[in-house]
């Protein structure tokens, strides 16, 4: 591994900082998402519960003890809740809009990367067949295959490189907004819930 960095120049010092980056970023939303990704029933059902009691403080522990967008917007509503049916739409519209691109915190910059990782291995390239050129010139008629193919491999591993970070990076992102949308569809699905929950006593207490 030392004599592939080396070999493929100062790109490849780059491309590897890069893909260092991409991997800590996957990681860490990856973690944050499989802790705020809980299971809505489960936690729908306890909160309803609470609420048949008419006890709004124990709701609101309930929320406050669950990770997640979902349980703070259930929070949201229930604090709310005297405002009417459409003030807590609001309210819950307001802390969507809040919510949303907290989620999708750091995955530009993973986007960002698969993008980019192509055309720093192109640059690599580039700067390789520079290299090259310029041997073949001061060789003249003397050059042989020898002084060229430092020149060579370096082009070819940048590319190489380039394709390596970009390729798991972008099925990283994928991934990761295949998540977001997940836990997003969660949140319009609890918010319609407990809507009609908190405004409905029948809702509650009909269950």
């Amino acid at each position: 591994m030392p004599s592939f960095l080396s070999d493929g120049g100062p790109m490849m010092w780059l491309l590897l900082a890069t893909s260092a980056l991409a991997l800590a970023v996957f990681i860490n939303r990856v973690l944050q998402y499989h802790r705020e990704q809980i299971n809505t029933t489960e936690f729908l059902n306890g909160v309803r519960n609470v609420l048949k009691r008419d006890n709004a403080v124990e709701a609101l522990a309930i929320c406050d003890a669950t990770p997640g967008p979902v349980a703070r917007l259930v929070k949201v509503a229930i604090l709310n809740r005297e405002r009417g049916r459409e003030g807590v739409r609001a309210a819950l519209e307001d802390a969507g809009a809040w919510e949303v691109p907290r989620l999708e915190q750091k995955l530009n910059v993973l986007a960002t990367i698969a993008q980019i990782a192509p055309l720093m291995g192109l640059l690599g390239t580039v700067l390789g067949f520079i290299t090259v050129f310029k041997d073949l010139q001061d060789a003249g008629m003397t050059a042989h295959v020898g002084q060229l193919s430092k020149g060579i491999w370096r082009g070819l591993y940048c590319t190489a490189a380039g394709l390596t970070v970009s390729i798991p990076s972008y099925a990283g992102y994928n991934y990761l907004v295949g998540r977001v949308n997940a836990i997003v569809l969660d949140m319009e699905q609890v918010s319609t819930e407990i809507l009609n929950m908190v405004t409905d006593p029948g809702a509650t207490k009909g269950s």
